[in-house]
């Protein structure tokens, strides 16, 4: 007798389920961990301070945070440039020292992103409108960026060794298609500071890998591949950017109707083919900033939707690229100046004083996930095989925030299991392992207590995976509310291996 059993909101069995089947035993190919490996964070300086580090080992102890991507390591904040009366160049050193030796001591290194422009070096005094007023500017003199990048990278290489700092990328500028770059034409312009850079941090040694054109919404990727291949400039690497609140119209070029959560991975894949068909169709692609949509007002990215929506997202992109780094880890972030409370929607994992959001928990259930992948012919499912044996499936229930929705049944039918086999449950929504719900509870407290924050990130913990038994070749239902995300684990030792 198949045995039905109800792992739902409602606690009874729900029907219309139509069954997925899974052979745990089934063929599976590689599914390397790309959207957790690299993070992107707040400015080069906030590296420095106690919070952004304790918010680092955070992330990096429930994900497989490998690198970490920010602006600024040229801004004068760092205190890298300056010129005496005469006009030489004057190097500094000593806080990029700092902020690397923080990465590094957290056993994570740097994703060098070139930028931006020091105000004694810049062309204009073109200032962006961040907060904190970075120049956007080229340089007024390519000899002298030229040396400044001689010196940057010899420096580091001094310092660190290159067998360390060959294990690094270094990308080319933030955004040069948009308001980060005022250069004019803005395409040539950029493509004459990348051509510079390259051929500089290549002359220091040929091992360092620098790529670009780290483009907004996915721009510029055919032109910046055949301009390399035409001077012959060094691109180890290809970058650009896309989000899910990105316009179609500014992503494709076209009017289709793409709804908002395909819209990464179908720009993604755009630049994959780009790729592909290139001068260059090895390069490895890294998608160095995105997230899910914010849907403005109602602050997805504080809410249960990321983890629905970071699944989605995972099983989407793929096969069609190397690294996505999420932009960010941590809400110690000030492009529109200090934070002023804990969840206001912003793009980090951890909110101001540390607090855990569901975002942190969804990465920290799945990186759970295995290192090969099973296909699974529904969506909303990804199958996964671990290295040990042991299988981890994720199943979601998408739903964009306003737009009602409703709970999912889900039913799967299994191959492969020895009799009376154990699947183990883990679950996260609204409901389970929900920061957010706790703190809407005490009020929505600007500045929580330091008994209120530990509060909220015990709360945030994956809750213990519940057991469930089940005769081999049966079946499992489960329904999962909006935006709900679903972790069944099964030990190598449940398997009925061919």
């Amino acid at each position: 007798m198949r045995l039905l059993l109800a792992l739902a909101a409602c606690g009874v069995y729900c029907a219309a389920a139509l069954p997925a089947t899974i052979d745990v035993n089934a063929p599976a190919r590689p599914f390397p961990h790309f959207w957790e490996h690299v993070f992107g964070s707040g400015r080069a300086i906030l590296t420095l301070r106690e919070g952004y580090r304790s918010d680092l080992r955070e992330v990096k102890a429930v994900t497989g945070l490998r690198y970490v991507r920010f602006h600024n390591i040229l801004h004068d904040e760092v205190g890298v440039y300056d010129e005496d009366e005469q006009g030489h160049a004057l190097y500094n050193f000593s806080y990029v020292d700092q902020i690397y030796d923080g990465l590094l001591k957290n056993g994570v290194r740097p994703f060098v992103e070139i930028s931006f422009m020091p105000k004694k070096l810049a062309l204009r005094q073109d200032v962006h409108p961040f907060w904190y007023k970075q120049i956007v500017a080229p340089p007024k003199d390519y000899a002298k960026w030229d040396a400044l990048m001689r010196a940057f990278a010899q420096h580091l290489v001094d310092r660190y060794g290159i067998d360390e700092v060959a294990q690094w990328y270094f990308e080319v500028w933030n955004e040069p298609n948009i308001d980060f770059w005022t250069g004019e034409p803005k395409q040539a312009t950029y493509f004459e500071l990348y051509d510079h850079t390259a051929r500089t941090l290549k002359a220091v040694s040929s091992r360092l890998r620098v790529g670009g054109p780290a483009t907004s919404s996915a721009h510029w990727v055919d032109d910046f591949l055949r301009h390399t291949a035409a001077e012959h400039v060094p691109v180890d690497f290809v970058s650009s950017h896309a989000y899910g609140d990105d316009s179609v119209e500014d992503l494709f070029g076209t009017h289709a109707a793409i709804p908002v959560d395909q819209r990464v991975c179908r720009a993604i894949a755009k630049v994959h083919n780009q790729i592909a068909g290139s001068a260059y169709p090895g390069l490895p692609l890294m998608w160095t900033e995105w997230n899910v949509p914010s849907f403005g007002e109602l602050r997805a990215r504080d809410t249960a939707y990321v983890g629905a929506g970071l699944a989605d997202d995972i099983a989407q992109c793929d096969g069609l690229v190397d690294e996505m780094s999420f932009w960010t880890f941590s809400d110690v972030f000030e492009e529109n100046g200090p934070g002023r409370e804990a969840f206001t929607g912003s793009f980090g994992l951890l909110g101001l004083g540390g607090i855990r959001k569901p975002s942190y928990t969804a990465f920290a259930l799945l990186h759970k996930l295995g290192e090969q992948r099973i296909a699974a012919i529904e969506a909303g499912t990804l199958v996964t095989r671990r290295q040990d044996g042991s299988i981890a499936i994720a199943l979601w229930n998408l739903v964009d925030p306003g737009s009602g929705g409703a709970e999912h049944v889900r039913r799967l039918d299994f191959r492969g299991l020895r009799s009376t086999a154990t699947l183990r449950v883990t679950r996260i929504d609204d409901q389970h392992a929900s920061s957010l719900a706790v703190y809407e509870a005490m009020g929505r407290p600007r500045y929580p207590s330091a008994a209120q924050v530990a509060a909220l990130n015990r709360a945030a913990e994956l809750p213990p995976a519940t057991p469930l038994r089940l005769p081999a070749g049966d079946s499992v239902q489960l329904t999962l509310p909006v935006n709900g995300l679903v972790l069944l684990e099964i030990a190598r030792d449940q398997r009925a291996h061919p």
